[in-house]
């Protein structure tokens, strides 16, 4: 809106200083700006020409305007993408120009362009890049990449400690910006599962040093302003840091008698919530720790269950017994946890293991084991609880593709959740979440979740694209959602899925779901493998290899690919097959074939959801 000269008090010089101003406010500044006129005609000790004129509020709001952040961002699972959203509000709160883009789709030139780059990724599997971030990545550690002299960086990169290479991605990247000569404004930080604490502190550093610049030009009431928005950002109403206790609806078995596995289908309640969600998405779980287990380490540690002890920065505190099963990871164990366990231990053992010669052996040792085995191999330890629960992560959540449709089930989500057991070292174990959902999750219990979007794992736009589905065991659970939704809305485009288990009678989950949508043509054809079913294992890749002609000619149509569950196995040799396809049918050697899938993959045609 432009102020007229019609029954202004204004001469046209101070109207165009207005017109200049206006469009380049915020509402944040309108309204302080409203806020510090009001209080001029209340404040008759100040002199008006004390203070800063339009004209000068003009020139500021130009400066602040030039502000140009550039976010990347590389994400598996979507929690660097739930971080990332976060941080750019915040920022655009504060007038900040933000570019706020996933790798894949950032042009490398750009870089050129950049003024202030931060970086949040994650890291996949043994030290790798996420998919997302492959290209990025690739054309920086290449000759092509330029010298980055003009560019401030930080890199927040986000990980999980018992790997080995954790965070590896966020370090590759701080490392090779640096080498291409950006300089770095604040230090990397190496965020573990629960990465809350860490890139709140990351971004409070960031926020400092970009705010310094501004600073030196503008009065301290516009700084003020800009840390009170910053204080009062809204967060959504539930979160990973608040989530909704969403009630159990139904809890099924999927398997059949006879079978070795047991998988639940859960049917959740987010009546209330206002939760929102899409086909391809996850929800997280928060769980617990079996009451039983963390009795087993209280006994086997001789600590005190009643003791009490604080449990997180903002001094809530809580009975050791209680913080155990609520709080704290005691069923993994990880080489850092073993080194800062090394100080509390009677004897140098411990020490000894993490020798750098006994890589191999300190491997075999965290695998299958928990801190219970820790506590009696290596304890007791030297120190009290209080001191010793200082050095564990909290519980990590549990992230589980949506097997529902929100259009097709409106306030409900539906999982689909393998039950893990098995006995190592002399002990029966179980998975944290899994057993939790299987045993303790009846219904009319809750289960405190929240909604982790994946937007790299969408259905396409065009609904007239064929879609190629690939998944074994729960890896099925995103289809039955991109089924339900097609369903729902008449999707026409073609759809094939290649579905891996067991056995066909015990085990073929959801069966009679695919059945009716192949009879109805909302899924157009279904290829299965149930590797104990035969003398020699069949597997989805086998199952692909065998339609190979008719893949292909589904690629070359513009189909998009989805592999959904075991990275280390399964992913991978669905990959090499798509490969050998490529390399039979399309006539190409390892590399063309390569480049094709590398091609699909920055196109959001070859999408994966794997862990």
């Amino acid at each position: 809106m432009q102020l007229q000269t019609m029954n202004s008090p204004f001469d046209q010089e101070q109207i165009e200083l207005i017109n200049r101003l206006l469009p380049m406010l915020t509402n944040n500044q309108k309204i302080w700006l409203n806020g510090y006129l009001a209080g001029t005609q209340s404040a008759a000790s100040v002199a008006v020409e004390e203070q800063p004129g339009l004209e000068w509020y003009a020139e500021q709001a130009e400066v602040i305007a030039t502000r140009k952040v550039t976010i990347l961002v590389g994400s598996h699972t979507g929690n660097c993408h739930t971080v990332a959203n976060g941080i750019s509000k915040k920022l655009q709160e504060n007038d900040y120009q933000v570019t706020l883009t996933p790798m894949d789709e950032f042009k490398p030139k750009d870089l050129k362009k950049v003024e202030d780059l931060l970086v949040i990724t994650s890291t996949h599997g043994d030290g790798h890049p996420p998919d997302n971030a492959l290209s990025l990545y690739d054309f920086l550690h290449s000759k092509r990449a330029p010298k980055l002299e003009h560019v401030r960086f930080s890199v927040l990169s986000l990980g999980d400690s018992s790997y080995e290479f954790f965070c590896q991605t966020g370090k590759d990247f701080d490392q090779r910006l640096e080498e291409l000569g950006a300089n770095r404004i604040h230090s990397r930080i190496d965020a573990d599962l629960d990465f809350e604490e860490s890139a709140a502190e990351w971004f409070a550093g960031v926020f400092s040093i970009l705010n310094k610049a501004k600073e030196t030009d503008r009065p301290s009431t516009l700084t003020d302003v800009a840390a009170q928005n910053t204080a009062s950002i809204s967060q959504p109403i539930y979160s990973r840091s608040n989530p909704f206790h969403a009630e159990v609806l139904e809890n099924i078995n999927l398997n059949g008698r006879g079978s070795n596995k047991e998988t639940r289908h859960l049917e959740l309640n987010l009546e209330g919530s206002g939760l929102q969600y899409e086909p391809g998405d996850s929800l997280g779980v928060i769980p617990e720790n079996e009451e039983q287990l963390v009795d087993q380490l209280l006994f086997v540690a001789e600590w005190n269950p009643d003791e009490e002890l604080v449990i997180n920065k903002q001094g809530e505190t809580a009975s050791l017994r209680d913080a155990l099963i609520t709080t704290f990871d005691i069923t993994s164990l990880s080489k850092p946890l073993l080194k800062k366990a090394a100080a509390f231990a009677n004897g140098n053992a411990l020490a000894n293991l993490l020798a750098p010669e006994n890589n191999e052996q300190l491997r075999t040792y965290i695998h299958g084991r928990d801190l219970i085995d820790l506590t009696q191999d290596y304890g007791p330890w030297q120190v009290p609880a209080a001191e010793f629960i200082t050095i564990l992560r909290k519980i990590p959540v549990r992230l589980y593709s949506i097997a529902s449709s929100l259009k097709a089930n409106p306030e409900e989500v539906h999982l689909t959740v393998g039950a893990l057991r098995y006995e190592a070292n002399g002990r029966k174990r179980s998975g944290v979440c899994s057993t939790q959902c299987a045993e303790r999750a009846d219904v009319g219990a809750t289960l405190p979740v929240f909604i982790q979007s994946n937007n790299s794992f969408r259905l396409p736009q065009n609904p007239d694209t064929p879609i190629l589905m690939i998944g074994a065991g729960t890896g099925v659970a995103p289809y039955r959602a991109f089924m339900e939704e097609r369903e729902e809305l008449d999707i026409p485009g073609e759809a094939w899925l290649f579905f891996g288990e067991q056995h066909f009678v015990s085990d073929f989950l959801y069966q009679t779901e695919w059945q009716q949508w192949l009879k109805d043509g909302v899924l157009t054809k279904m290829d299965v493998a149930f590797s104990r079913d035969t003398a020699e294992k069949v597997y989805v890749q086998h199952r692909l290899l065998e339609k190979s002609k008719e893949v292909y000619q589904w690629l070359e149509a513009g189909a998009n690919v989805y592999v959904c569950g075991d990275e280390k196995y399964m992913a991978k040799d669905v990959h090499a097959t798509l490969v050998t396809i490529l390399e039979q049918q399309g006539n190409m050697n390892s590399e063309q074939a390569e480049a094709y899938l590398t091609s699909m993959r920055s196109n959001k045609r070859y999408l994966r959801d794997v862990y």
